[in-house]
């Protein structure tokens, strides 16, 4: 078996004893083994109904995501506040952990703290390269290279209305397409980040 800390890296292990309440493990030597993309990706993910925010989280994960914010849109119909948000968050960073185990990455990502797509969009900005998805955009994400660090923003079902899509374009954000199709809030941001490994990232790599 093999064991990580979520810090990089990864050991190989043989389990010596089980008991109530712990696993003790015999360690091997630690392995140099990192299975990052070369990109940055932060995923901006508008809440969503039912399992779909988990089912999104666990892809995204797979496909290399580095960090997931979720954040309240005005047109999001799950609503969280509270220490309700706080479980979920927790549950959400254990999904992470579990697509981790799954794929073979030893860097687990981070859920950031649940707030409003505005109260997020007024923080100053990282110097990221912003991108939010929209079927009538102009350009195409094929168009853009990434630079640096990417943020994605991704609306909830309905997409972001256009008081938020013109917040996020005041906060330095582009609009793209991925198509000529519009794709659901479940599909739309796990289709980008597929097309940002294989245009710019690891898939690219080989």
């Amino acid at each position: 078996m093999v064991l990580f800390d979520g810090r990089g890296g990864e050991y190989p292990a043989r389990i010596e004893r089980i008991e109530r309440d712990r696993v003790v493990a015999e360690l091997g030597a630690w392995c140099e083994i990192e299975r990052e993309s070369s990109l940055t990706i932060t995923l901006v993910q508008a809440l969503q109904a039912g399992d779909k925010m988990d089912f999104t989280i666990q892809k995204a994960v797979e496909l290399g995501v580095r960090d997931i914010v979720p954040v309240e849109s005005r047109r999001s119909v799950l609503r969280l506040a509270g220490e309700r948000a706080g479980k979920r968050v927790a549950h959400w960073q254990g999904v992470v952990a579990s697509a981790c185990e799954q794929c073979g990455r030893n860097q687990v990502p981070l859920v950031a703290p649940l707030e409003k797509l505005e109260n997020w969009l007024a923080r100053p900005a990282t110097g990221a390269m912003r991108l939010m998805l929209a079927p009538d955009a102009e350009q195409t994400l094929a168009s853009i290279r990434p630079v640096g660090e990417v943020q994605l923003l991704i609306g909830a079902e309905g997409g972001l209305d256009p008081q938020e899509m013109l917040a996020a374009e005041s906060a330095g954000f582009q609009a793209v397409r991925v198509g000529p199709r519009i794709l659901r809030t479940e599909t739309a941001g796990l289709a980008a980040l597929a097309a940002l490994q294989a245009l710019w990232g690891d898939f690219r790599e080989g």
